[in-house]
């Protein structure tokens, strides 16, 4: 069994945009790379030869931001304020293929 802690930084590719709802024409649009902090702990458990399973939560940290959403032509639309905390949880299961290798001599 491993239980573990971890912690690190964590980046979000973001694209936001606003139609026209009778043409469906493009209004206005940002994008933005956002980075923050990402913290996490999971649980791995061996339950037969070359397998395992595990469980892990990570919560990302990328805070308040305001987004200029612009039109094609350049000019501003509008703003918008985004608030982004991420959470994730992964489930898997592993196979570990082969086996230890042994040098025979």
């Amino acid at each position: 069994m491993l239980i573990y802690v971890k912690g690190g930084a964590a980046v979000t590719d973001n694209s936001y945009r606003t139609f026209f709802t009778p043409t469906g024409d493009l209004a206005a649009s940002a994008n933005d790379a956002r980075w923050g902090a990402a913290v996490g702990a999971g649980i791995e458990v061996g339950f037969a030869p070359n397998w395992t399973a595990g469980i892990e939560y990570n919560h990302l940290f990328m805070d308040d931001h305001t987004y200029d959403l612009r039109t094609p032509a350049g000019a501003l639309f509008s703003s918008v304020r985004v608030s982004q905390d991420v959470d994730l949880v992964t489930v898997r299961v592993n196979y570990k293929w082969g086996s230890p290798v042994i040098a025979k001599y």
